[in-house]
């Protein structure tokens, strides 16, 4: 049976492009996605990070709830999401889900980005909620979720992605290259409910911008 992990970063995803998921069996808060967390009314098993964002009195609410916290120093090589995602492998994760990471400083973006598609989740399956978007990390083969006329880009990261096919798209790709650092699959769109993207080598991110109006439910 898969193990689904769910981190919650600071920053929230739009009211209508969180997820509902069926079963959750670790949900980990990084720092001040703690607050994103409560705010969905969602239980939390493991406060990380270094907690320079959460505040006194949300700090002060998870120590009251029993939640296990690991405090790390302000000074660390990893980000939070980081030290989330290896508490996620730790507990056997082979899906993680990743809510909030938008709205604030644009560093802080690209960076949750750049874990997400890194080598640090391979054999993971990663979906994540950034805003009014999701992002879907492809190494393989992915299902997505859409509906005619939304639009969805895929961009490789960490090299070319190589062998990118398409289907349920207006511009369908076959066998495809994809460069990292080129556009050319930006802006494609869905013709159907689903489309299937698959990449023999590389990874890829498939960003869909505006999911408030697709049924996510998973």
């Amino acid at each position: 049976m898969a193990v689904t992990a769910v981190v919650y970063v600071n920053g929230e995803p739009g009211p209508q492009a969180a997820p509902v998921l069926d079963h959750v069996d670790v949900a980990i808060a990084a720092d001040a996605g703690f607050r994103l967390a409560a705010r969905l009314g969602h239980h939390v098993d493991l406060l990380v990070g270094d907690l320079d964002s959460i505040g006194v009195d949300d700090l002060a609410a998870a120590r009251a709830a029993g939640i296990e916290i690991d405090q790390r120093p302000p000074d660390k090589d990893d980000t939070d999401l980081e030290v989330a995602i290896d508490h996620a492998r730790r507990a056997g994760a082979d899906r993680l889900v990743v809510l909030g990471g938008a709205g604030g400083r644009l560093d802080h973006l690209a960076a949750n980005l750049a874990v997400l598609s890194g080598p640090r989740l391979d054999g993971i399956e990663v979906e994540a909620y950034l805003g009014e978007a999701r992002v879907d990390v492809i190494r393989d083969r992915r299902v997505l979720a859409g509906r005619p006329g939304i639009v969805v880009s895929l961009l490789a990261w960490g090299g070319a992605a190589h062998g990118v096919s398409t289907e349920g798209l207006r511009w369908p790709l076959e066998s495809a290259t994809l460069d990292a650092g080129s556009a050319l699959g930006t802006s494609n769109e869905f013709v159907a409910e689903t489309a299937v993207v698959s990449v023999s080598s590389g990874v890829i991110t498939a960003i869909t911008p505006d999911v408030g109006s697709i049924e996510v439910s998973s």
